[in-house]
């Protein structure tokens, strides 16, 4: 009879491992979407930049300004900007159903207008499932002071 409740707490755990090893690939597989858009945004490569955009994206950045899908796949495409290849540091990803919030922190350089830029900030990507492809909506920047 004591043998019962060990085997339903056995079934209850292996079913939450179960249920854990599903989020674990998912979040994999939204790291993997997410480095190979910093990828493209690197490279300038259009295409896979709004390959993983939302129609309806939106970008805050480090001073409150607003960007439209439009406006930011633009101004990544200005020949006035080049971004050197970049890595995100303390990356993490949380899952709510149809929706994920990539975060991490990075330090950017490059050149804008000619002139050498460095950025250190925290960001969050929301991401959301629609007709089963994860598309990035929105994106907040928070400057870390140096």
């Amino acid at each position: 009879m004591k043998r019962r409740p060990l085997l339903a707490l056995a079934l209850a755990l292996a079913a939450g491992l179960a249920q854990a090893a599903p989020d674990a690939a998912l979040a994999a597989r939204l790291k993997a979407q997410a480095d190979a858009w910093d990828r493209a945004i690197v490279a300038k490569d259009r295409a896979a930049i709004e390959a993983n955009m939302a129609d309806d994206f939106r970008q805050i950045d480090g001073r409150g300004n607003v960007e439209t899908h439009a406006s930011f796949v633009a101004g990544l495409m200005s020949p006035d900007l080049v971004i050197d290849p970049y890595t995100v540091e303390d990356f993490d990803v949380r899952l709510y159903g149809d929706t994920a919030l990539l975060s991490g922190r990075t330090r950017m350089t490059g050149r804008y207008q000619g002139q050498p830029f460095k950025s250190h900030y925290r960001y969050i990507d929301i991401y959301v499932k629609r007709g089963g492809a994860w598309k990035i909506v929105s994106v907040q920047i928070s400057r870390i002071p140096d």
